[in-house]
């Protein structure tokens, strides 16, 4: 777990506010993922809750975990329902109570790898369901995405997270299904997308850029500068690509 990783508590506020959630037809997927009914879940780092809600909603009883407390705190504050929230990241919970479901919404990457896969089957019941699902939003006009990236050039080369074992972008499968596909813990590794689209204010999309690692990673005063930059470019309103990457996969017999 990095400092990056740990980054996003102080400005858990504006995360509720400016991150999209999730849409049905993931909660969907994801559940008709899995050989038998799907009744209780376990969240890998559930930040203020906007997949914890989604599966919640559907009678899903929800653990839902996270290294940072001001984020479960505002978490609380949105969720309602069968949910019990754990502060902690995955190399700190302890095996005990098998689940349905073990999930991530972009929130994987900030794992260890090392024993990763044995942790997460260590939660999951035999042929359980393990989902990881997100994505970036993204510009949907490339000239208007490469103005962006020349204003915040001078204080951010990248505000990318890079894939955790090197896959590249234009591989058929992708990180983590990539690893999935590699281990024996588990089977039934498939990968779908969950297309996103659609437009919002510039002061939207710079809000939710103030809530992404890379920003967060810099001074406060660079930061500033770094959003007010690319404000300057964007017009009034912008058309956001949002595509949910979904990898699934199920917990091998044990």
């Amino acid at each position: 777990m990095t400092a990056r990783a740990l980054s996003f508590g102080p400005v858990a506020e504006s995360y509720e506010r400016f991150r999209p959630g999730y849409p049905p037809e993931l909660v969907d997927l994801v559940l008709a993922h899995a050989v038998r009914p799907v009744r209780t879940a376990l969240e890998i780092g559930a930040g203020t809750g906007k997949a914890t809600r989604a599966f919640a909603g559907r009678g899903i009883a929800v653990t839902a975990t996270d290294p940072d407390h001001a984020m479960l705190a505002e978490l609380r504050k949105h969720v309602h329902g069968d949910v019990t929230t754990l502060r902690g990241t995955l190399e700190e919970l302890h095996p005990g109570t098998r689940h349905d479901l073990v999930f991530a919404a972009a929130a994987l990457h900030w794992t260890a790898a090392d024993g990763r896969w044995s942790r997460v089957a260590a939660l999951l019941e035999p042929e359980g369901v393990f989902a990881s699902f997100g994505g970036p939003v993204a510009l949907a006009d490339p000239v208007l995405e490469q103005s962006v990236q020349v204003a915040h050039a001078p204080y951010l080369t990248d505000d990318d997270v890079p894939s955790p074992d090197g896959t590249g972008p234009d591989e058929a499968m992708q990180w983590p299904g990539t690893e999935l596909a590699r281990s024996e813990l588990f089977s039934d590794v498939q990968q779908a997308l969950v297309p996103r689209r659609w437009t919002m204010t510039a002061q939207d999309h710079v809000g939710y850029l103030s809530t992404v690692s890379a920003y967060l990673e810099l001074p406060p005063a660079q930061r500033q500068k770094a959003l007010t930059a690319i404000a300057a470019v964007l017009p009034p309103r912008v058309e956001v690509v949002a595509d949910i990457v979904v990898h699934l996969a199920r917990r091998s017999h044990s």
